[in-house]
């Protein structure tokens, strides 16, 4: 036998090619088995990244260097209605425009290295909402940052909130106002009314002295200020009442005199409409409800103000209190006007909503007379439909002593 010096013995050549496969097989499978356990791993902790992404209640969107949206969480797709927001700038996916942003936190973030936080009114899919906007400088290393996590947090509620607040704080001061000036009113108001009583009573005096036809004319001038007087004495009574504090206890209240006494409230505004024809029907000379009667009539008033507006300057309004099922009182307020589109009527008594024109209306009445109806343990009902009219149902519970 001759072996050949100048050849290197290998591991085959000791223990042979078969057990050189199998332990290479082997160290294979376990290298596998170790990739698996790692990829699960990560899967299990991507799932919980994930969830923890999906369980933040704000937009969250990551964005290039260059505007571009790489991301976005599902809290996105429930304000925005872009779908597809990937690849695009943020300020088109947005705000719908061709450029930048001024004061862009994008940038600002960008240019500083640091966090950047911002307030802005951003176009939704329903309407325009309020952000609070907070952009994350993201990078993987010291050098400048390549993306920016952007956090959008809608305040949009809070806002709305807090207008409500200062339009509640308002009325409680025009309501002090009008009962100052209702106070300050009454006092030559009574005296007017006391003098112009007691000159009538003299005009028997002076028959067979003077013309007859000057105590004629005198006659008929006293009738009209007294007359003017009684009006105005009721529509100061009426502002005394509705400027009454919101703490006032429940006590029964006649509802078709509430009805009466908005209308002597309104009488200047519906002069100078003449051509709105207004129909009341009663079913019952005194329906009686349990509530605040202040709070009553601003509901009455915002209706019958929101039919006037409907209707222009003219057209037909309706208002009836009817005897209803269960106990309850139905008081309607009916118009044909201009009518409320369908896909508003869901969103009539959200707050700050209303079909006006800016300027025309703050989208508080309706909710305002939501609550006063739901506080009244009562409902409210609306049908209306396009170039129709409108009709309000408020439905409020029968006092005991009916």
């Amino acid at each position: 036998m001759v072996i050949d010096m100048n050849k290197t013995t290998t591991l085959q050549d000791i223990i042979g090619i078969e057990d050189v496969k199998l332990g290479f097989f082997q160290e294979t499978q376990k290298k596998v088995q170790e990739l698996k356990t790692s990829n699960r791993k990560l899967q299990e902790k991507q799932q919980e990244i994930q969830a923890i992404l999906d369980g933040i209640a704000d937009v969250m969107i990551v964005i290039s260097r260059e505007f571009r949206i790489l991301y976005v969480n599902h809290v996105y797709h429930q304000l925005f209605s872009d779908p597809s927001p990937e690849n695009k700038c943020c300020h088109q996916v947005l705000y719908g425009q061709d450029s930048p942003c001024w004061k862009c936190p994008v940038t600002n973030a960008f240019n500083t290295g640091k966090v950047n936080r911002i307030q802005a009114i951003i176009p939704g899919r329903e309407k325009n909402r309020y952000f609070d906007i907070t952009a994350s400088p993201i990078s993987p290393s010291e050098e400048l940052p390549d993306r920016f996590l952007l956090f959008l947090r809608d305040i949009t509620l809070e806002k709305e909130y807090q207008a409500q607040l200062l339009q509640t704080e308002k009325m409680a001061t025009v309501g002090t106002l009008a009962a100052g000036v209702a106070h300050e009113i009454n006092n030559p108001l009574t005296a007017i009314l006391g003098f112009s009583q007691g000159t009538k009573r003299k005009l028997p005096q002076l028959e067979g002295k003077v013309d007859p036809h000057v105590v004629e004319d005198m006659q008929e001038y006293l009738n009209t200020i007294l007359k003017e007087c009684s009006r105005c004495q009721d529509i100061v009574q009426n502002l005394l009442t509705f400027s009454r504090p919101k703490e006032n206890p429940f006590q029964v209240v006649n509802l078709k005199n509430v009805v009466l006494d908005c209308l002597k409230i309104l009488h200047y505004r519906l002069k100078k409409i003449p051509h709105v024809n207004f129909q009341l029907r009663f079913d019952s000379d005194n329906p009686q409800i349990y509530g605040d009667e202040a709070q009553l009539k601003q509901v009455v008033l915002n209706l019958v103000n929101n039919a006037l507006d409907a209707v222009g300057f003219q057209g037909n309004i309706s208002i009836e209190v009817e005897e209803g099922s269960q106990g309850m009182y139905c008081l309607v307020v009916e118009d044909n006007g201009h009518g409320i589109p369908s896909e508003y009527l869901d969103r009539l008594f959200d707050p700050f909503f209303t079909t006006k024109p800016v300027g025309k209306g703050t989208g508080v009445g309706l909710s305002t007379c939501y609550n006063i109806v739901k506080a009244h343990q009562g409902h409210i009902i609306v049908c209306s439909e396009l170039e129709n009219g409108s009709s309000f149902c408020v439905k409020l519970p029968k006092s005991e002593q009916n």
